[in-house]
């Protein structure tokens, strides 16, 4: 009796009777099996579809990701191999110029096999490709070490095509180094001939020396020519296995297009030199030729204003027109009456960097200078300067209601400048760039004493 009642009171304080309990149990049972068949066909995180070819079965699911299709798996798979692909062919790359340094060039040097003048013209820029390589490869490996700390072992979060269009300015670096490569080649062969102690040397270490693996030196200076020609193919392998709603999508094609037209680049100034090698010829499209223009261009106002490539910006650049009124008096005219001429422009600022870790820095630094570089159209193949680069910090940039398809730029107590762009929106675009680093630089009490002067000639206000 004491029993039964218990398990009265017991029934009557949870509600649940043996009906009730019966078809809740049926019913929970349903729903897992709903959940279980829902999980196996459940749409993929990758590319949103359903993956029908695999069995509903909990076994055969959870052999599989579970948010994941097997095509997308394995395109995961993919790209994981050639992003590791890249950071170990890398770092291969690496010791191979460490090679160079350490069992070749200090040797050399040290044993004063060769004059500094001659070891400069073998190895070439070996020790900047070297820092570039150190730093690539650093900023590779902590991606890679961060992702897999973070649980990320498909390496999804590793922005390969991000880093690499951080550390582009190394491509001029490899320029450096491939248009010397026949001359260097050239000299080695020579000094060998006629030093006796330099060939004795090269021998003994190819067949003794066992980091070199019985590789000559010729074959180690050829590493940064495959490097560079190689970048392209891990790309596209990349690529070929990233999703397009990916992030990092579209900076792996920038990155792709990049190296290739700096290939290209490298075959043009090759070919301009004559030597009779070059690189991997790439299929070049309008837009490929465009930007070899503009890395040409680059150069060219690198060199004029001396500043460091790791310090520079280029902020604009492109086609504008250009003219130079005579006198104050050509808005009242009307800007039909000025006679135009096209022109390459550049609008470069030299800016401190932020991160000694990569090359661009993201955040960009204090502004020390800025130029407008003036270039004429191509002549005989080569580009040539109009003047010396305007420096803005000595001009004063004003536009004007009843001309709103120009602006000027006025050097104080010098000359004065009016462009325009053949489209109106592009034109706005160029004059409140180069108004607004011009304002940055300069001594305001100098551009407040030029100012009257300026006003005096121009019969309208400007702002």
């Amino acid at each position: 009796a004491t029993r039964t009642k218990s398990a009265d009171v017991e029934r009557a304080d949870s509600g649940i009777g043996q009906m009730p309990a019966r078809k809740w149990r049926n019913r929970a049972s349903e729903t897992l099996s709903s959940l279980q068949a829902w999980e196996a066909h459940r749409p993929c995180t990758d590319c949103g579809e359903r993956d029908l070819s695999v069995e509903t079965d909990v076994q055969n699911c959870n052999q599989r990701r579970a948010d994941l299709c097997e095509k997308c798996h394995k395109r995961r798979t993919e790209r994981k191999e050639s992003v590791l692909e890249f950071v170990n062919t890398e770092a291969s790359y690496g010791e191979d110029l460490r090679i160079i340094k350490e069992e070749f060039y200090l040797p050399m040097q040290a044993a004063g096999l060769l004059s500094q003048e001659q070891l400069q013209g073998i190895f070439s820029n070996i020790q900047e490709l070297i820092d570039l390589n150190e730093n690539f490869l650093e900023i590779l490996q902590e991606e890679i070490d961060q992702a897999f700390d973070q649980g990320d072992d498909d390496l999804m979060t590793v922005c390969i095509g991000e880093i690499f269009l951080e550390f582009v300015n190394m491509l001029p670096a490899f320029q450096t180094y491939c248009l010397q490569q026949s001359s260097s080649v050239n000299m080695l062969n020579a000094l060998e001939k006629e030093k006796e102690l330099l060939r004795i040397f090269l021998d003994v270490s190819q067949n003794d020396n066992t980091a070199l693996r019985r590789m000559n030196l010729r074959s180690f200076l050829m590493a940064p020519l495959q490097r560079v020609t190689k970048y392209p193919l891990l790309l596209s392998r990349i690529i070929k296995a990233t999703t397009e709603y990916h992030p990092d999508h579209s900076s792996l094609r920038e990155a792709k297009s990049r190296i290739e037209s700096h290939l290209e680049h490298i075959n043009m100034k090759t070919k301009q030199e004559g030597n009779t090698w070059t690189l991997r010829s790439f299929r070049q499209d309008s837009k490929k030729k465009r930007e070899v223009i503009n890395i040409e261009m680059r150069e060219t106002a690198l060199k004029t204003v001396g500043w460091l490539r790791e310090e520079t910006r280029f902020v604009m650049e492109g086609s504008l027109q250009l003219a130079q009124p005579p006198d104050g008096q050509w808005v009242k005219k009307g800007s039909k009456t000025l006679k135009f001429q096209n022109m390459q422009v550049l609008l470069l600022v030299n800016m401190k960097r932020v991160s000694e870790s990569s090359l661009e820095s993201a955040e960009p630094g204090p502004v020390k200078d800025a130029v407008l570089v003036l270039i004429r159209d191509k002549n005989n193949g080569k580009f040539h300067l109009l003047r010396e680069p305007l420096r803005l910090s000595n001009c004063i940039v004003s536009t004007d209601p009843d001309c709103d398809d120009t602006f000027e730029l006025i050097e104080i107590r010098r000359e004065a400048f009016v462009f325009r762009d053949s489209d109106r929106a592009r034109t706005h675009h160029w004059f409140r760039q180069i108004r607004r680093y011009s304002r940055e630089l300069g001594s305001w009490k100098k551009r407040r004493n030029a100012l009257p002067n300026i006003m005096i000639s121009t019969p309208h206000t400007r702002p």
